[in-house]
């Protein structure tokens, strides 16, 4: 395949998925409503509803025109080389791959980082400020991003290094040592991203609430699940809006509560929420969903290192001689629709496991108490209970409360 034919299906992928994108979202505006829907009755007051339309149409505004730039800024660097212009500039002061792969992706990510604080911080104090959400101050809002910007810095800088030193080193069989390497980053963050990353930026404290902790306690016992690490973070210093999750494996798994969700939920229903985070591990999803990350990242380094192999790859994007970098940019921008497809399919495992871990909780503790802390979790955050089709495949990992609603009846 030429280097012109190449060009031409960077620049094309890129426009389609762009495209694709705003198509999607122009579909989910079809499904807003002035008035309330019937089936949003008993979840929604018509003051409610009202003002999760005027979110959703403020996000979706804000989201079109934040786009633009960015698009037009990406189209011109693809067409007038850009990227090719960064890798030779870089080259006049070294030729190690893996400090030229340093400061490119380094470069970028800086400039990304840039480009894209005023949006956050218009969508921030702006929008999520508007609709009652947004609890941070502007010193943690800028602290959080020097802090994720660093942390990037140290997690990706040798990760990086270590990539492109094995691309080096065994070029033929690349992609089965990287993609050992991966899985086993993956496998340490998901064991102790709640335990080193999180105290980065919030604070965990064990559950201290004793009612709370003895129906906790009770229905552990009930389910022969040791529940000695549920922590309590401190979301409340950043946003209304409640969550909770459920990380890590075997000694290291950890259960996480928002403070907001103890705070808007009763304890049937704090537990009932519990119930189904212990789904998740009961049914194996989170292994279910690694072994499936594992086979994506798998089959993608194995079409990495094969568009690595071939030069007009690099050149396509204006290089002057074959490089890691430049082939890791094109090959990202090339790989968009299988990358699409596999986002698809684990948004369909996600929501599989969802359900399963709604009925678990159904069956082990009480559906009622689930279905009341899922309407409320809805209210409070202002949910989009009616997206379009189309828009729902694409993007939701989880099922929307409705369908959650009629699966637990």
């Amino acid at each position: 395949m030429s280097v012109q034919t190449i060009f031409i299906l960077i620049i094309s992928i890129f426009i389609a998925e762009t495209l694709l994108t705003k198509v999607l979202g122009y579909l989910n505006t079809l499904r807003w409503s002035d008035t309330i829907p019937a089936e949003l009755s008993d979840i929604y007051d018509a003051d409610k509803y009202a003002s999760s339309q005027k979110y959703e149409r403020a996000k979706y505004t804000f989201g079109w025109y934040s786009s633009i730039p960015s698009f037009i800024i990406m189209l011109l660097i693809l067409v007038f080389g850009g990227f090719g212009w960064l890798d030779d500039f870089f080259r006049q002061y070294t030729q190690n791959e893996i400090l030229l792969a340093l400061y490119f992706f380094g470069t970028i990510s800086l400039l990304s980082s840039i480009i894209s604080l005023p949006f956050s911080y218009y969508s921030t104090f702006v929008i999520e400020e508007k609709f009652g959400f947004n609890k941070m101050t502007k010193n943690l809002f800028f602290a959080d991003a020097l802090k994720g910007l660093l942390l990037s810095a140290l997690i990706w800088a040798p990760l990086l290094s270590l990539i492109v030193f094995i691309y080096l080193t065994f070029w033929a069989s690349f992609w089965i040592y990287a993609w050992i390497l991966t899985t086993l980053v993956s496998l340490f963050f998901m064991m102790f991203y709640s335990s080193l990353i999180v105290p980065l930026f919030n604070n965990q404290t064990p559950l201290e609430d004793w009612e709370l902790k003895t129906a906790i306690g009770a229905f552990g016992d009930k389910v022969w699940f040791k529940l000695d690490n549920i922590y309590v973070i401190d979301g409340s210093k950043r946003s209304s809006k409640a969550n909770a999750y459920f990380s890590g494996f075997w000694p290291k798994k950890r259960i996480v509560l928002f403070d907001t969700l103890i705070k808007d939920l009763t304890t049937e229903e704090l537990v009932a929420v519990l119930a189904h985070e212990i789904g998740h591990y009961k049914k194996r999803h989170t292994l279910q969903m690694l072994a499936l990350g594992t086979i994506q990242t798998w089959v993608i380094l194995f079409i990495f290192s094969l568009a690595l192999a071939v030069p007009a790859v690099s050149q396509a994007l204006w290089g002057q001689v074959q490089s890691f970098h430049l082939g890791a940019v094109a090959f990202g921008i090339l790989f968009t629709p299988i990358s699409m497809i596999f986002g698809m399919i684990s948004s369909i495992f996600s929501r599989k496991n969802e359900y399963e871990a709604d009925a678990y909780a159904k069956e082990n503790y009480s559906g009622e108490h689930l279905s009341q802390a899922l309407i409320k979790l809805s209210r409070n955050n202002l949910s989009n209970l009616r997206p379009h089709p189309a828009y729902e495949f694409f993007y939701y990992s989880h099922p929307t409360v409705l369908k959650r609603l009629q699966a637990l009846k």
